[in-house]
């Protein structure tokens, strides 16, 4: 993948997030989302004037060569956060249409690119991306459209196109679509238009959630498009071309899972002060805001601190960084689901209701973790890569990566880089007993070690970001949420809840897979430092009520039973 630009400016950034917010504000309110998602329609309206000459959203994804914004990893992770705050269904259909264009703008001619991101930018074109099918799902390679050369005088003229595709956004409303499809070469993607003869689509889905978006099925019957159609030029290049782009846009899927949590919490939050039981609000009481509200903060800007890092890394031309957009979208999407049901329990009998906004924010986050990637293909992903890196340093890996936050501990002793240094020393013991008891042969050892590979990460993000921030050295355009002290708070919280789930989940896996015998397990804890990870779960209910009154926004919060 060619390298991202560095994006927009500070200023047109904002300027950006605060028209979009102004757009909404008018055209989205509240109780218009809520009747929609109750009708199970998408307002095409609306989305086409979030595409249009209402707003311009689709110019932040389009380079300037093409009559766009150019905007950059890190400018459309904090649009896509704001877009998912204000309706995730909404978002999607904005969304598909970048993840169409993809193919276009990765493995597109110069001519195809020219026209077709022109086209998007000038007019507000609609698209989709066709990729998965009925029985495929995410397995891309599996794909069963076919794409038969048309032959002409001894050249191909074009290609007739047969098959399904499934669960695809935009699919009934788009005006071009990109198809994934088997050509003799191999797996090609080609532009079709609505509208082409044998082309249909069915009618919407009755989903679960994101009601606001239209999903639909596409079919294929000998669709005829003419040789420049197919992307590229040259057949076979379809799953390259796919793969290019993943950590880009599972990073986005991840400001997602984000921008819906926070929506959530947002309203739990204002909620628990107004609400009184036993003479209190809610707000003063532990058992409300360190079970539902505090660990659920503490996961998302864990989250955020991973996905900016990595928007960085891509802005700067490091590439795709495939595994570290799924770290992102696993751990983002999982904690924007959580921190959505934990508002519905906050909220209590109010919160199950669609009255409340909360309800709809948890159907619609839920997806988060299935589009672009289940979040068991994200850990299996993640396992994968980081096991290799395992191998290939026999077994050093995480220690080697362990080094350098004790450093930063000794510079910010606060920021919980020493138990996130923790967290990875643990980690890189776990994996060199999986290898030496070769446990990786069961699948569900493979997928657990992707689960605490994100957690050690992102925890090590999280204690970096806190340090830049006490450094007064964050980016210009990095979400501020938190000032510097609360977010060494959070990231200390972080850790603590990392470095235990590391430790203890991966003892559980391997004695429970027989990886250690009976009278191993003792020195197996020692090595995993288990009793330094205890030691360092000191100070935490003190850390969980500063967080609380940097959120209620007094640093003094009384210790309600």
């Amino acid at each position: 993948m060619p390298a991202i630009s560095a994006g927009i400016d500070e200023k047109t950034l904002e300027l950006t997030l605060k028209s979009l917010r102004d757009f909404a504000k008018d055209r989205l309110p509240d109780k218009l989302l809520l009747d929609l998602d109750l009708r199970d329609e998408c307002p095409l309206d609306v989305v086409r004037g979030m595409c249009g000459d209402d707003l311009g959203i689709q110019l932040l994804f389009i380079p300037e060569e093409f009559g766009g914004m150019g905007g950059g990893a890190f400018d459309v992770y904090r649009v896509c956060e704001e877009m998912a705050r204000i309706d995730l269904g909404i978002a999607t259909a904005v969304l598909a249409t970048f993840l169409g264009s993809d193919p276009i703008r990765i493995g597109g001619t110069p001519e195809q690119q020219k026209l077709w991101m022109t086209r998007i930018a000038e007019e507000g074109l609609l698209f989709a991306y066709a990729a998965t099918e009925p029985e495929a799902g995410s397995d891309l390679a599996a794909l069963r459209t076919t794409a038969e050369r048309v032959m002409k005088d001894g050249s191909i003229a074009g290609y007739k196109i047969n098959g399904n595709k499934q669960w695809i956004s935009n699919g009934g409303i788009a005006d071009a679509y990109t198809v994934l499809a088997n050509t003799p070469g191999g797996p090609s993607w080609f532009v079709v238009e609505k509208g082409a003869p044998g082309f249909t689509h069915d009618r919407p889905e009755d989903k679960h959630g994101i009601r606001t978006s239209n999903t639909a099925a596409l079919s294929f019957e000998d669709v005829y498009v003419d040789a420049d159609h197919l992307l590229g030029g040259v057949e076979g290049q379809g799953l390259m071309q796919a793969q290019a782009v993943f950590g880009y846009t599972r990073l986005m899927v991840a400001a997602f899972g984000l921008g819906a949590g926070w929506a959530a919490l947002d309203r739990a939050i204002p909620y628990s002060t107004e609400r009184i039981q036993a003479g209190t609000p809610l707000s003063q009481k532990q058992g409300y805001t360190h079970k539902l509200i505090v660990p659920h903060v503490a996961r998302l800007e864990a989250a955020r601190a991973y996905i900016e890092s990595t928007a960085e890394r891509i802005d700067s031309g490091e590439g795709s960084l495939n595994t570290e957009g799924a770290i992102a979208k696993y751990l983002a999407s999982e904690a924007g689901n959580l921190a959505a049901d934990a508002s519905i329990q906050a909220l209590g009998g109010y919160g199950y209701t669609r009255e409340y906004k909360v309800e709809k924010i948890k159907r619609d986050v839920r997806i988060t973790t299935i589009y672009e990637g289940t979040s068991e293909i994200m850990e299996m992903t993640i396992s994968r890569d980081r096991w290799q890196q395992h191998l290939k340093t026999r077994g050093q890996h995480y220690h080697e990566e362990a080094a350098p936050l004790e450093a930063l501990h000794g510079k910010h002793s606060d920021v919980g880089a020493n138990i996130a240094a923790l967290a990875h020393h643990a980690l890189a013991v776990v994996m060199e007993k999986a290898r030496a008891a070769r446990l990786t042969r069961h699948q569900h050892i493979l997928l657990r070690l992707g689960e605490l590979i994100a957690f050690a990460e992102c925890a090590g993000s999280l204690a970096r970001r806190a340090a830049l921030s006490a450094e007064g050295k964050l980016p210009e355009k990095a979400n501020r949420r938190f000032d510097s002290q609360t977010l060494a708070t959070i990231a200390r919280t972080f850790a603590r809840e990392a470095a235990l789930k590391v430790a203890e989940d991966g003892l559980r896996l391997v004695v429970g897979a027989d990886g250690v015998s009976a009278s191993e397990i003792s020195e197996f804890e020692i090595a995993l430092r288990l009793p330094e990870i205890h030691r360092a779960q000191a100070g935490s209910i003190a850390d969980m009520d500063s967080i609380c009154g940097a959120l209620y926004g007094t640093r003094e919060l009384a210790k309600s039973a």
